[in-house]
């Protein structure tokens, strides 16, 4: 169960936030460091092609698994609303749903990544010589997707509790083993890119078994009953409807960086090396974004079934702050550091690659902020129940890295690249932000018509002299411990009946 400190209806907003959001930023940094330390150990004792596997066939890897976890996010959501609306008795019901629901997603990758590894890597405009390796890389993950997609659905049950700090630790431990994988398979026994395949694979699946042996032993709330674990059309539709526009939403506008990487792939290998290069910083610095947006959006999720709209507006509006403030910071450093950054990953020596990865950097650096103000509105527009809404921002998100890829590779080539995504960020956010502003708005309508409703009700039962003055009568409202129709002492509302 919650405990105060992961109650977010009550306290200090920014210091929950905060609070919520640091584990979740620290385990988003692990799970980028992935691909990142496979990149590290398969340049350093791999071969040339199997960089450029690794570069490409964790495109892929990274595309799937971040749209896990946008579908995971709707149980992360589920949960945490009925937390809100103190009914932690259907917890069981959404985990057992889920299990149906990634069970499904999980075969249904495994089909694909298994089974169109190459088309996927001819695709993604692998270099000739890498596509047989990049294929193998995709496979290999493919094969092991259960225990990626098993790990991301137990943090996100974790997240909807108020807990961000257990995946933290679990993904710690993750991230020790996938480097010890990396060299022992890579370095050690020479295996190049299915060395840094099977690393991350195995390392993802001991996560998700320390996971799952820490919810059997310390978590009694999440132990699905009988009942919970037979197959239940409704919650798995209910699941359904919370979570396939969350992952569509992320496909979709991933699907325009996709084609962002292969407009990129057709310049040659300088400005593949420089975008790959910018790209892993990319990934790191965006972390804190998701984080931030995470936050919020469990916040709202406790808050809306807590029926506490003030809260909920406090909630995103901090939130946007946050982002905003560490976009801006995030950007400086873009600017005026991006070629040092670059190192990490590029020999001093590749002067062209560093010039290009530098000039990415800090054309991405002046437009940062904005995305402060993006993740946090459309993740917070998903939480509060209007996913749709928040598929049409990645679609204009997607349409517009789409056009710049396409339209203005082919004329400004690098140039056009540099500014794809801030041409998606700031186009996305002209919608967003005013969605998120009228879905607010329609949350507190509701909210207003259901007071107003059950205080017409209850005002007739006074005058009937039919009222119920109870300690714990179940209504709408906290009345402040009295009723407002006659205010007699104890005649308080609660929000367990209000569906």
């Amino acid at each position: 169960m919650t405990n105060d400190k992961a109650d977010f209806t009550q306290g200090s907003i920014l210091k929950k936030l905060v609070a919520f959001m640091m584990p979740v930023l620290g385990a988003l940094i692990l799970q980028a460091a992935y691909g990142a330390v496979d990149l590290l150990v398969v340049g350093r004792f791999g071969s040339t092609s199997g960089l450029s596997a690794v570069s490409t066939g964790s495109q892929v890897l990274n595309l799937v698994t971040f749209v896990v976890v946008q579908f995971a996010m709707g149980i992360t959501v589920l949960i945490a609303r009925y937390l809100g609306e103190k009914r932690p008795e259907k917890i069981g019901a959404v985990i057992g749903g889920g299990v149906v629901v990634f069970t499904i997603i999980s075969i249904a990758l495994f089909f694909v990544m298994v089974c169109f590894a190459r088309p996927i890597s001819v695709l993604m405009q692998a270099p000739t010589e890498a596509v047989d390796l990049t294929s193998s890389y995709v496979r290999i993950c493919g094969g092991g997707i259960f225990f990626i997609v098993a790990y991301n659905l137990l943090s996100a049950i974790f997240r909807g509790l108020g807990d961000s700090k257990s995946p933290l630790l679990f993904v710690l431990v993750a991230c020790i083993v996938n480097v010890i994988g990396d060299m022992v398979l890579v370095a050690g026994f020479h295996m190049d890119v299915a060395g840094a395949a099977i690393a991350t694979i195995t390392a993802q699946g001991i996560s998700g078994l320390l996971c799952l042996v820490f919810i059997l032993k310390k978590v009694p709330i999440l132990h699905p009953t009988a009942e919970d674990r037979t197959f239940r059309p409704q919650m798995v539709s209910h699941l359904l409807i919370m979570a396939i526009p969350m992952g569509l939403q992320y496909s979709i506008t991933a699907i325009g960086s996709m084609v962002m990487q292969s407009a990129n792939n057709g310049l040659g290998d300088v400005y593949i090396t420089g975008f790959t290069a910018a790209m892993r910083i990319k990934q790191f610095a965006m972390c804190p974004f998701d984080a931030i947006a995470t936050g919020v959006s469990t916040f709202c999720g406790q808050n809306l079934g807590a029926g506490k709209t003030d809260r909920i507006k406090k909630g995103i509006l901090q939130g946007v702050f946050v982002g905003m403030a560490y976009g801006l910071v995030a950007g400086i450093v873009l600017i005026f550091f991006g070629r040092t950054l670059t190192l990490l990953f590029v020999k001093p020596s590749a002067t062209a690659v560093l010039d290009a990865s530098a000039k990415y950097l800090r054309c991405l650096g002046f437009f940062y902020w904005s995305l402060g103000i993006l993740n946090t509105c459309r993740m917070t527009t998903q939480g509060l129940g209007y996913s749709g809404r928040a598929i049409l921002s990645g679609a204009v998100e997607m349409a517009a890295r789409c056009f710049v890829s396409l339209a203005l590779v082919p004329i400004f080539h690098f140039d056009a690249i540099c500014f794809a995504d801030q041409s998606a960020w700031i186009t996305a956010t002209l919608y967003i932000v005013p969605t998120c502003l009228l879905v607010v708005r329609s949350i507190e309508k509701k909210e207003r018509n259901v007071n107003d409703y059950e205080k017409k009700q209850l005002e007739n039962d006074c005058n009937s002299g039919t009222s119920k003055h109870l300690y714990g009568a179940s209504y709408h409202q906290w009345i402040s411990g009295s009723c407002f129709c006659c205010n007699a002492e104890g005649c308080h509302y609660s929000q367990s009946n209000r569906n």
